[in-house]
């Protein structure tokens, strides 16, 4: 996903309404989200299907590595060598 231009991504909702389809064409073309703005304030994002996959298999990811990480702070993690003693095994090696 492209980073948010402010100068051209953020939309009021009459503009938003007046112009759906161009607008939902312009956003899958440049794969940046689009910012609905509500009597001048933000209101809501507007993301294309592939961007918040993608968007969501990374949280998935930074999710699993902040668990590890507190796994690992919390004494309950493998070493190395244990680690790789139990893949090996599991693999038949």
């Amino acid at each position: 996903m492209q980073r948010i231009r402010l100068d051209q991504d953020i939309k009021p909702l009459s503009e938003f309404r007046a112009n759906v389809t161009s607008f939902i064409d312009e956003m899958k073309r440049n794969k940046r989200p689009l910012v609905i703005t509500q009597h001048g304030k933000s209101s809501a994002v507007m993301l294309g299907v592939a961007e918040y996959e993608q968007m969501l298999e990374k949280l998935e990811l930074l999710s699993d590595i902040q668990m590890a990480e507190h796994q690992l702070q919390s004494g309950e993690g493998l070493s190395h060598d244990s680690a790789k003693s139990h893949a090996l095994k599991d693999l038949d090696v």
